[in-house]
């Protein structure tokens, strides 16, 4: 167990999702990338407008249900994750709670850009118990760091069975920076690792600075033992995996006959554009996104650009505007975003 340790308050206001949507930069944030997609749709040579309903319409149900139950999986599993790095810290979260914490996060992500939806987590969790912001931020991040690891490699693995008989020029460049990032990333948390705060002591920053980063450090180290990578990891694997199924599935249940993508060739794509969500310009990566996977599976894959659209068109109304729509219905009923929401910590043992 941890004490409730001084930390500089984050105020409703400041977080309140209702003043965000009112914000300028946030409806400028939703409404461009939207007239973006309409001038790059238009402007496909090969895209007919006429054919797209038909091709969404025609679509099984029966698979789409079974695509958004396969991406709702990835919840629990996240919130498992989550659960085990908190746990490490020092508070016993449970994983229910987890789970409903970082699906209201994702809400807020959805809507709202410059990644908020991780400072809401960590403020969610910080009026709920006596995790400090600071604390919550290092298993955010440790967090972050498994996922552009497993984003990387499995995006790799992937890209090689993807693309046995030849790779082209484009994936190989996609390959190297992968490479190159992951070492990268490697290389910043060793130094974080040995020398984070002597570097930080150096700098010219206050003191109440140095007490954040310290706080933080133990975050990111302390939940992250050598007994807890290989769950860790696993479950990093699973979450990641019912992305890529999730495509996979729409790919199925639209029937295309164009379209050969294949399990290898989902996850390459789903790996590829989850990289760009990463992108606080736009919520969810809006704009974005749907560039990427169109431009992938056209350009990579050989599909056609109508079909490609109805492809990206479905695969984002799951993974974007469901849960808007449901996480909407439990922002309005979650006592989490009142403090009250938390079970008693020995519960969630």
């Amino acid at each position: 167990m941890i004490s409730r340790e001084p930390e500089a308050d984050v105020s409703v206001e400041q977080l309140s999702l209702s003043r965000r949507l009112r914000q300028p930069r946030t409806i400028i944030s939703l409404v461009l990338p939207l007239i973006l997609i309409v001038l790059f749709v238009r402007s496909l040579p090969g895209f007919r407008l006429d054919e797209l309903p038909d091709k969404i319409l025609g679509a099984n149900f029966a698979v789409l249900l079974l695509a958004l139950g396969v991406f709702y999986l990835g919840f629990p599993l996240r919130g498992l994750r989550w659960a085990i790095l908190v746990r490490r810290s020092g508070y016993p979260l449970a994983v229910r709670d987890a789970s409903e914490i970082i699906f209201l996060s994702w809400l807020v992500n959805c809507l709202v850009p410059a990644k908020l939806g991780d400072v809401y987590r960590a403020y969610l969790l910080k009026i709920n118990s006596p995790v400090s912001l600071s604390r919550t931020f290092g298993t955010v991040f440790i967090e972050r760091v498994l996922d552009l690891f497993a984003i990387v490699t499995l995006g790799l693995a992937a890209g090689f069975v993807s693309f046995r008989s030849g790779l082209p020029g484009e994936v190989q460049i996609v390959f190297a920076a992968g490479i190159v990032f992951v070492v990268v990333l490697a290389i910043g948390l060793l130094t974080l690792r040995n020398f984070g705060r002597r570097i930080i002591v150096r700098l010219p920053v206050p003191a109440r600075f140095v007490e954040f980063y310290d706080r933080f450090e133990e975050g990111v180290f302390a939940s992250l033992g050598l007994r807890a990578v290989p769950g860790l990891v696993l479950i990093t694997g699973l979450i990641w995996a019912t992305e890529a199924t999730r495509l996979y599935l729409v790919v199925e249940a639209l029937g295309l006959p164009d379209v050969h993508l294949g399990i290898s060739g989902a996850f390459f794509i789903a790996l590829a554009a989850s990289l760009l969500t990463a992108i606080p310009i736009t919520p969810a990566g809006l704009g974005f996104v749907e560039g990427a996977v169109v431009g992938l599976l056209t350009l990579v894959y050989g599909v056609p650009q109508t079909e490609a659209l109805a492809i990206t068109v479905v695969d984002r109304t799951i993974s974007v505007l469901t849960v808007i729509v449901l996480g909407t219905i439990a922002y309005s009923i979650s006592g989490k975003r009142r403090g009250t929401g938390l079970r008693y910590p020995s519960a969630a043992a």
